[in-house]
């Protein structure tokens, strides 16, 4: 859950991905560390390396300039120039404060909360004098106020700080209800029903299919409920989509045809967790469970620039009668689960998490942009490790999707949902 009193928090990666399997059982019943968790980074008070808050900044600074150069001005035309030269000064200063603060985000990290306060304002006063300075500089004050521009940057970095902060705090009851939305659509009931007679109609002839089977839906599980973070890395995500198209891949065999289009300079980007999972499992029920000759899902991640960029795409079930067409996905809980997968990505990136939906060229597909990971937070060989998902034969299984709904009617051999 977000901290009331930050804006942002990057904890660091864990400690390692999934598990092998003889280890499975003892991390379960220990946890990853105190309470089962992580340990998560300190609290940022604001951090200046985001778009958004480069964007509010920005805005804030020009609006209370607007409103400044209102007193001095005797026109709309005095109220322009007036306003055009302490933009010339206030929005380089501030620029010069974002980029600072942002050059200093490790620095400011490891301070209080206090001493992050006292860091921000003491920043905006030196911007405040730097701004006083480029207009000394070009002859436009004859005698600069330093003090009046120091005081001045100050009390709107201040100003600015407390903006983001509340803002933070504004935005906790929408994580508390995405929160509780994506506690509800995690692993379903049929889903749990379905793989356990999987699982007894393999006992007998492949006791071994079965035991790794009921492993990956162990994992399933334990992800799914143990206390998860703010955020988690593609890599892992993928992995647990992994496990759970290794349990589909039993039920439904040749039916279920998964493509890996994978990129591994993207395992390191962050997004919320179990954000890929119900997507996958979407997928599966509208593309290969309604479909009397399976589907196919594709799953492609990329590096473009300084964003990731993840496309997930699945086969729609051909109209009865009209094998030339295909069903579009019913609209029914669609609406739910995408905005809450929105609301998820807009808390943890801002405007740097992007999420569209939507039926291309006959088939259903789901893209997700994510700011690239920073340098500082690419994880270990050994976290990138992942174990081989039985639904790759390649070793390099991620998986595709689309966005959790309703349940749909089950087959007659397969639990109904309740």
């Amino acid at each position: 859950m977000q901290n009331t009193q930050i804006l942002s928090t990057q904890p660091p990666p864990p400690d390692s991905a999934l598990p092998d399997r003889p280890a499975r059982s003892v991390r379960a019943a220990a946890g990853a560390g105190p309470g089962g968790q992580p340990p998560r980074g300190r609290a940022l008070v604001f951090d200046a390396c985001q778009v958004g808050v480069v964007l509010r900044a920005v805005l804030f600074v020009e609006v209370v300039v607007g409103v400044g150069a209102m007193y001095g001005a005797g026109s709309p035309v005095e109220w322009l120039a007036s306003l055009a030269l302490l933009t010339g000064g206030a929005l380089p200063a501030t620029l010069v404060w974002l980029i600072t603060a942002c050059s200093l985000k490790t620095v400011l990290q490891r301070l209080s909360t206090a001493q992050q306060y006292a860091a921000g304002v003491l920043l905006g006063a030196v911007a405040g004098a730097y701004a006083c300075a480029m207009l000394a500089l070009v002859g436009l004050s004859a005698s600069p106020p330093w003090l009046a521009s120091a005081a001045t940057g100050a009390l709107l970095a201040a100003m600015l700080v407390a903006a983001l902060v509340l803002r933070a705090r504004g935005r906790t009851p929408a994580a508390t209800t995405a929160r509780l939305t994506e506690l509800q659509s995690r692993i379903r009931p049929h889903f749990l029903f379905n793989t356990l007679n999987s699982a007894i109609a393999l006992v007998r002839e492949e006791p071994a299919k079965a035991e790794s089977l009921l492993e990956d839906l162990s994992d399933l599980f334990r992800v799914a409920l143990i206390e998860q973070g703010e955020s988690t890395t593609l890599a892992e995500e993928i992995t647990l989509a992994r496990r759970y198209l290794g349990i589909e891949q039993v039920r439904f065999g040749n039916r279920l045809q998964v493509q890996w289009n994978l990129d591994p300079r993207t395992d390191s980007a962050r997004l919320p967790p179990l954000l890929l999972q119900p997507l996958v499992e979407n997928a599966v029920k509208h593309g290969v469970e309604p479909s009397a000759r399976g589907g196919k899902l594709r799953v492609l991640t990329e590096l473009r620039g300084n964003r990731v960029v993840v496309r997930i795409t699945n086969t729609l079930p051909p109209k009865e009668g009209k094998p030339g067409r295909h069903d579009e996905p019913s609209t029914r809980g669609h609406g739910i689960a995408l905005a809450n997968v929105r609301a998820r990505l807009a808390l943890l990136h801002d405007v740097q998490g992007e999420f569209t939906a939507g039926v291309q060229d006959g088939l259903y597909q789901v893209r997700i942009t994510l700011p690239a990971a920073d340098p500082t937070s690419q994880p270990t060989s050994r976290q990138r490790k992942a174990p081989r998902g039985r639904g790759d034969p390649r070793g390099s299984s991620r998986r595709g999707v689309v966005a959790p709904t309703e349940p749909t009617p089950s087959k007659p051999h397969e639990h109904p949902d309740r």
